[in-house]
């Protein structure tokens, strides 16, 4: 059996070798799960409430426009399923990863981005944007959810660290639940008290990707970008704090610049995938267990599943959610929360949860 020593990258040498097998089998799957998202991503393009021809989107795709009689199919492709697509893609990776690193920072198995406050935070961000400032549009919200979400985040971690014990996993849970409790007290008493605010904020609360073209794409793939590149290098140090506080102290890491990154990303991911599409529950909860399952608790390669796992994920739910309420749709929120819990309940009653 693989020790925790040997999963942070501190295993000896024969260890290592042993372990090869190990590897290709994670690295095979991994190749299998992209070539399912490559799959997922072109179903996600391709259906929709109106049936359009395999032959008329790959000429959408391509830029063929020939045939005025298709103008309209050309243009459902191009300017509504494309943006969505990608959109689904950006915020499922940012969703994916965001939830792997909350629970391994806090060390909680139900850790995802409300359990922090960032949704909390977004939230009572777009609320006053709407209220004091009149602002109606997607665009317009966008940004005040990214910051909602960042200053959310950063006065969890600010008051989760005082103290001599510093960041520790109980604290920031506690400092979350705070948090995110009193912002959604604000939430409620604004939309409540005004209806105009309410009939606008519930258009951004209900979590979708339709609606939203290549400029909001373009706004927050920079920040996804970012927060998953910082994730992906911070897994070896995530697994070193596994091994325990002590341990990790003697083995040279460094707890609180490890804390800190993993807060920055994770501020980078759920602040840019809540403003882009609004709160989506369930995946960066169950994605992290379903990689888990699939490769143990290695952040190495938990990161990199999590990343290819979760927007496979969140594309089919919006796939479902177009076909099935033909010729209306179902919100992508919606659909994870019945798509997802019974394979995370699955997950829990085969396996259990495998430990952190």
């Amino acid at each position: 059996m693989t020790t925790a020593a040997e999963r942070a990258g501190y295993a000896p040498a024969e260890a290592r070798v042993r372990a090869r097998g190990g590897l290709t089998t994670r690295g095979l799957g991994l190749g299998v799960a992209v070539a399912a998202l490559a799959a997922v991503t072109a179903l996600s393009i391709a259906i929709g409430t109106k049936s359009i021809p395999l032959g008329t989107v790959l000429d959408a795709l391509d830029g063929q426009v020939t045939d005025p009689a298709r103008a309209e199919d050309f243009t459902i492709i191009r300017d509504l399923r494309l943006p969505r697509t990608l959109l689904g893609l950006a915020v499922g990776v940012a969703l994916g990863v965001a939830g792997a690193l909350m629970q391994a920072l806090t060390r909680n198995p139900l850790a995802d981005p409300g359990i922090l406050g960032i949704d909390a935070g977004a939230s009572v961000a777009v609320v006053m944007a709407i209220r004091v400032l009149g602002v109606g549009t997607l665009t317009g919200y966008i940004w005040f959810a990214f910051a909602g979400a960042a200053g959310a985040f950063v006065l969890v971690y600010l008051l989760g660290s005082r103290g001599r014990s510093g960041a520790s996993p109980e604290r920031l849970a506690l400092a979350g639940a705070a948090v995110g409790a009193a912002l959604l007290a604000v939430t409620n008493a604004v939309v409540l008290l005004d209806s105009t605010t309410f009939d606008r904020y519930r258009l951004w609360t209900v979590g979708s990707l339709a609606g939203r073209d290549l400029d909001v794409v373009a706004g927050v793939a920079p920040f996804i970008v970012a927060g998953m590149l910082l994730a992906l290098a911070l897994g070896p140090s995530l697994n070193v704090i596994a091994l325990g506080e002590d341990a990790a102290r003697a083995l040279g890491a460094n707890l609180n610049r490890t804390r800190v990154l993993s807060a920055v990303s994770i501020t980078l991911l759920c602040g840019a995938a809540t403003a882009a599409a609004g709160p989506i529950a369930f995946v960066g909860l169950a994605v992290p267990h379903i990689a888990r399952a699939l490769v143990g608790p290695d952040q190495r390669w938990l990161l990199p599943y999590s990343v290819i796992l979760a927007p496979t994920l969140l594309l089919i739910a919006d796939v479902l959610g177009r076909v099935l309420a033909r010729p209306g749709e179902l919100q992508v929120s919606l659909v994870t929360a019945v798509l997802g819990a019974p394979v995370f309940l699955a997950v829990i009653l085969r396996r259990r949860i495998v430990p952190l």
